[in-house]
């Protein structure tokens, strides 16, 4: 493990002397630090948990500790360590990752010795809200031990702008009293970084005329599609919806935020806007992303298609659209009659040839990406800076880092290729097959590629010019005896798999083929990353994607791997570019050259600007805040001052009853549910703790919570009760519960930050329909007459609900909820009634839920039934006609039977 450097040392100190929160910005090495206090506290000696981490994150925080010599690693607690021996597994000491489910029932159970534990470890501390597991495990842990430490990471500084005092209530939560705040204006960060700078070069890309008027189109529908929004709904906070956030990655969630609770009352045309907005956004990113047949197959796929054209808010019909549409075709192709109405654009000559084509014959433009130009020139501008470097030790390797894996697989492809081969071969693929007269096209197109491409009208001279240069640095690059004819003819027999573009997998697998014709068979470097796209081997030539990895960490394992001297963001992505600096800090005398490609005056760079503003005003509020912020002295929890920590939802101001004993209090039974396994997952059963009812944790066949040993409950969030509803599982759950309990309850539990409404508003239906979930819903009381359905608008509702229908009655019992197993023969009343007979009765004519249990008590089976009169049914029955239905119903022949069926036919 690398050295800390100077301010990391700084935080290390700070946080190990006096538990806290700390805030990093983004990219300055928060798992760094994490990494150190893992390995302070790798030993048996001591017992240290770590929430909040993911499966790929603990396994590069163990790989580096292995890889730094660490004797004691951390170790995992999953479902596969048997109950019995977790006591004797968590004794053993060390560094333990454990999923929130497990460690909230070893606490509840106490299967974890919680006076033991030395100190819990909190990363991603910006996601814990007073009803998350995490916030249940530290206050189960802050009850039981009050000496331990509790120290909380992260690096989101722009989570804690919503809310109000959101950095004050995730320190409540996680029982801390100190903020520790580390932006990257930060003097010590500042001062240190100054002192070891990369060498960056910004390369401010120019957009094509083309693009530029595209961007201006988008922008402008963006900006009407807002104004309708807002004037829609002039309750929405205006800020928030300006034009620059709207291009910003985080505007989804906002604009989601805003709408999620009322969304069962927003009309169509609000809805199909937000749709808009979306597809609108994706455009903007597709543009500067991708090439333009990229760009144009998504275009035209929202005009292609029916639904999209059909429900959009009216966006398609305005002059930016056709615009945009004009110049995204321009990009890509000119179709021959346009040359016509455009004077002294094209020849006699050309003319008379346009006039016996017909109209499907297209003139191929396909302009290419402005960056793959500056790429081209960049890798170029290295190479040659390889061939001097002898004093540096030898040529340097290159990092190329794109968005994401299809740019990646784009642009390994072009410098393989070149640009023309490349997005000749997309264009065929994309659209060579939907064409009307395809083959005619593509004879055409092939009788034109055989007379030469030396036409002065085929493309802009500019292109013409770069596929030279482009195919004389592709030969240089890779000093192999194929050219680029070859390759392109490589790319045509390519041309016809039947690959779709918009599959990521298929694409890169494509290239993976080419790939293996073109490189050196022996290109054989093992890294610790399974997304790079090797490009030469010698030097060095690595593309890695930014995001969409499995593992979160790949590109900094990459980046330490392979140690490149020249990085190239062909994409800026903020975190990354801090972590370049961190990276050339942490190895002080090794040149390091970033080079920076952005479009200049492009959303993409205002994207980018706008994520740094957006961070370092987060930053702002909260040293606002924390001059402000009174901590009180009981808020670590060490001692039993601090509210928190008591188990007691009655507020103060409740008055005693002077009606019991004089208002003297009441020594009560102290109250338990019973409660599923499973149901860990939910927020529930921390706010039932936090109420002061015992929770026992148990695995239950039948019901999720039992509450009284009458009562069981299944609780259903909505997603979870249209899914059962659908496959069938609810209604056997139901019989389940109706048979085993007397009081069988559905809970139907809503997410707080959406509608409480089951269906939008105006859509119920006048009939009983088998698509509809409040019909499904209705015929299931009608069967289970028993069932109760409970409606809670949260988790917080549904706990003050709990504890309202357990007061003043008995405790459940643990051991006889779990033998209560679907197909097991103790029933309540077993003794009584047998429950095949009784369904079986129960389907009769004539008998309902009401004069069944009076049936069965005065009859002991269904033979003597079928022997009792009339009279005597309706004595037992209490109703003259239910008794005729009944007694017509068993006393009816096979022959009669026949010849009701007959007649109704």
């Amino acid at each position: 493990m690398a050295a800390l450097l100077e301010h990391e040392s700084q935080i290390f100190l700070e946080l190990f002397h006096r538990d806290g929160l700390v805030v990093c910005a983004r990219g300055l090495g928060i798992d760094r630090l994490l990494l150190r206090f893992l390995r302070l506290y790798c030993e048996p000696a001591s017992l240290v948990l770590v929430l909040n981490t993911s499966p790929a994150e603990e396994e590069y925080f163990i790989d580096q500790l292995r890889s730094d010599g660490v004797v004691h690693l951390p170790r995992r607690v999953t479902n596969e360590i048997a109950n019995n021996t977790r006591y004797e597994f968590y004794t053993q000491g060390g560094v333990i990752f454990a999923t929130s489910r497990i460690l909230v029932v070893d606490f509840l159970t106490d299967r974890i010795p919680a006076n033991l534990i030395t100190g819990i470890l909190v990363y991603k501390a910006h996601r814990i809200i007073e009803s998350c597991q995490e916030a249940f495990i530290l206050r189960l842990y802050r009850q039981k031990n009050k000496q331990g430490f509790i120290k909380a990471f992260t690096d989101n500084a722009v989570a804690f702008n919503t809310g109000f005092c959101q950095v004050e209530r995730v320190m409540k939560n996680l029982f801390v009293g100190k903020l520790y705040l580390w932006p990257r204006f930060h003097i010590a960060v500042h001062s240190f970084l100054e002192k070891h700078k990369p060498e960056v070069v910004e390369i401010h890309v120019a957009m094509t005329p083309a693009m530029l008027a595209i961007q201006t189109a988008i922008l402008d529908i963006l900006n009407a599609c807002l104004k309708e929004l807002k004037r829609y709904n002039p309750a929405l906070e205006v800020e928030d919806l300006s034009l620059e956030n709207a291009i910003a990655k985080p505007f989804d969630k906002t604009i989601r935020h805003y709408l999620d609770p009322l969304w069962h009352q927003l009309g169509a045309k609000t809805k199909s806007l937000v749709q808009d907005l979306k597809i609108l956004r994706t455009l903007l990113l597709y543009l500067t992303q991708y090439d333009c047949v990229t760009f144009l197959n998504l275009l035209e796929s929202l005009k292609a298609s029916e639904k999209a054209f059909g429900e959009n808010s009216g966006w398609l019909f305005l002059d930016s659209s056709t615009s945009m549409f004009v110049n995204a075709r321009a990009r890509v192709y000119r179709i021959a009659d346009e040359k016509l109405n455009q004077k002294g654009k094209g020849s006699g000559s050309e003319k008379r040839d346009v006039k016996k084509e017909n109209e499907l014959k297209r003139e191929l433009v396909l302009e290419s990406n402005p960056k793959w130009e500056a790429l081209r020139e960049v890798l170029k501008e290295i190479e040659n800076e390889n061939k001097n470097s002898d004093n540096l030790g030898g040529p340097g390797q290159v990092l190329i880092c794109a968005s994401d894996d299809r740019a990646c697989a784009q642009l390994r492809e072009y410098i393989i290729t070149g640009a023309e081969a490349f997005l000749t071969r997309l264009y065929n693929k994309t659209f060579g097959k939907d064409e009307k007269a395809g083959e005619v096209w593509i004879n055409d197109r092939k009788a034109t590629k055989s007379k030469g491409n030396a036409k002065p009208d085929t493309g802009p001279q500019a292109k013409k010019a770069k596929l030279t240069a482009s195919s004389k640095q592709n030969k240089q690059k890779k000093q192999q005896d194929r050219t680029l004819i070859q390759m392109i003819g490589k790319t045509e027999e390519e041309k016809r798999e039947e690959v779709e573009v918009e599959d990521n997998k298929e694409l890169s697998g494509s290239q993976e083929s080419n790939t293996e014709q073109t490189i050196p068979e022996d290109f054989d470097f093992s890294l610790p990353s399974d997304c790079y796209y090797g490009i030469f081997k010698d030097p060095l030539t690595i593309i890695h994607p930014l995001q969409g990895c499995g593992d979160p960490y790949a590109l900094t394992r990459v980046l330490h791997e392979v140690e490149p001297r020249y990085v190239v963001l062909y994409d800026a992505e903020l975190t990354f570019v801090r972590q370049l600096e961190i990276y050339k800090a942490s190895r002080p005398g090794k040149p390091l050259r970033v080079y920076f490609l952005i479009y200049g005056g492009s959303t993409e760079e205002q994207r980018y600007l706008t994520a740094l503003r957006k961070e370092k005003e987060a930053f702002e509020k909260l040293i606002r805040e924390k001059a402000s912020m009174v901590v009180p002295e009981e808020r670590e929890g060490r001692d039993e001052t601090n509210l928190d920590l008591l188990r007691d939802a009655r507020p103060a101001s409740v008055s005693a009853d002077t009606r019991k004993a004089g208002g003297q209090e009441q020594k009560g039974v102290q109250q338990t549910i019973i409660v599923d396994m499973r149901e860990f997952r939910s927020e529930l059963p921390s706010l039932i703790h936090r109420r002061g009812i015992d929770i026992e944790p148990v695995t239950l066949e039948v019901g999720d919570y039992i509450l009284t040993p009458d009562i069981c409950v299944e609780r259903k969030s909505i997603s979870d009760l249209i899914g059962s509803l659908n496959n069938g599982r609810l209604y056997a759950q139901c019989v389940a519960m109706c048979r085993y309990y007397k009081r069988p309850v559905l809970l139907i539990e809503f997410d707080p930050s959406k509608p409480f409404s089951l269906i939008p508003r105006g859509s119920l239906q006048p009939e009983i329909s088998s698509n509809d979930v409040t019909s499904k819903l209705t015929l299931l009381t009608l069967h289970f007459p028993k069932l109760r359905i409970l409606w809670c608008p949260s988790p917080h509702a549904t706990a003050e609900v709990f504890e309202e229908l357990k007061q003043n009655h008995p405790q459940p019992d643990a051991e006889t909820a779990m033998a209560v197993t679907a197909d097991s023969e103790i029933l309540p009343e077993s003794d009584k009634y047998n429950p095949g007979p009784q369904d079986f009765l129960l389907k009769m004519p004539g008998v309902n839920a009401k004069n069944c249990r009076a049936l069965m008590t005065h009859v002991k089976s269904i033979a003597e039934l079928v022997t009792l009169s009339k009279d005597k049914l309706a004595e037992i029955l209490g109703n003259a006609a239910n008794a005729t239905q009944l007694f017509d119903f068993i006393h009816l022949t096979y022959a009669e039977a026949l010849a009701k069926g007959k007649s109704k036919k």
